[in-house]
């Protein structure tokens, strides 16, 4: 994706400059914690429909450090949210001591706890048709009275025009507050870029969330989450896929943002 292709002439109705953000290795991760966050998204949700908010970690971070066209896009959102605990922990070193991990499972949590009250309405895009049933039934179950506004389970290969413009179509018609999205890194962020002012709620791109709450994968005990070590959890999950990425990219960050201090 060209770097010009995934700026867009989207107008934001809030002041994105008023949210607190720390450089690290070119992105400008949010310098939040969960109650600064879920404060903003209820004060603003109606002015902040269109936009997309990043779910970003050291995976993503390095993948941007690398990429021009994908650092971009992870500045190009209302903002991007420390998921990985490094990325907090690099920014409270730099003077923002308020800067907490903001995972997005625990950002999903969250909003469904008060969804029911708020009334709030969702719509689920990625994942396979078996996970996609799966969470809706472990939603309906673990907080009753959820909206569930629609899900949908894109095919493995890219969508035409005609294709995307009835996707688009569909997931407005439903209305949705929050349209979340489980397609990985860095697909979910390109596909919210391109969507960005198109799509009639908050986007967020939530990478294995859907698996989360589905109950397909257990998320690290509640100890491991606080100490930073969920990565390591995930890894003893799935060695064969992660063990080369974690590698690649913990070195990298380590390298960069802690000791160069990019």
């Amino acid at each position: 994706m060209k770097e010009e292709n995934i700026k867009s002439e989207y107008q934001r109705k809030v002041d994105k400059s008023l949210i607190p953000t720390c450089n690290i290795m070119g992105v400008n991760i949010a310098a939040i914690n969960m109650n600064w966050l879920l404060k903003y998204i209820d004060e603003n949700l109606s002015d902040i429909k269109g936009d997309y908010i990043c779910v970003s970690n050291v995976h993503t971070t390095v993948t941007s450090y690398e990429d021009a066209a994908y650092c971009a896009v992870q500045n190009g959102g209302l903002m991007a949210i420390p998921d990985g605990g490094p990325l907090s922990s690099v920014g409270r070193k730099r003077g923002y001591s308020d800067m907490d991990r903001t995972t997005g499972p625990s950002l999903m949590g969250e909003i469904f706890k008060i969804s029911a009250e708020k009334e709030y309405r969702h719509y689920f895009y990625g994942s396979t048709e078996e996970t996609l049933k799966l969470l809706e039934e472990k939603l309906q179950a673990n907080y009753p009275g959820i909206q569930i506004a629609g899900m949908y389970s894109p095919p493995f290969r890219p969508l035409t025009e005609e294709e995307d413009k009835n996707i688009i179509e569909n997931i407005n018609k439903t209305k949705p507050d929050f349209v979340w999205i489980g397609l990985g890194a860095p697909k979910q962020e390109k596909w919210m870029a391109e969507h960005q002012g198109k799509i009639d709620g908050l986007m967020l791109g939530v990478g294995a969330g859907f698996d989360y709450y589905a109950e397909n994968i257990k998320r690290a005990p509640m100890w491991m989450q606080k100490s930073n070590l969920e990565w390591l959890y995930r890894l003893m999950q799935d060695p064969k896929r992660l063990f080369k990425r974690y590698f690649h990219t913990n070195t990298k960050f380590i390298w960069n943002a802690m000791i160069r201090g990019k």
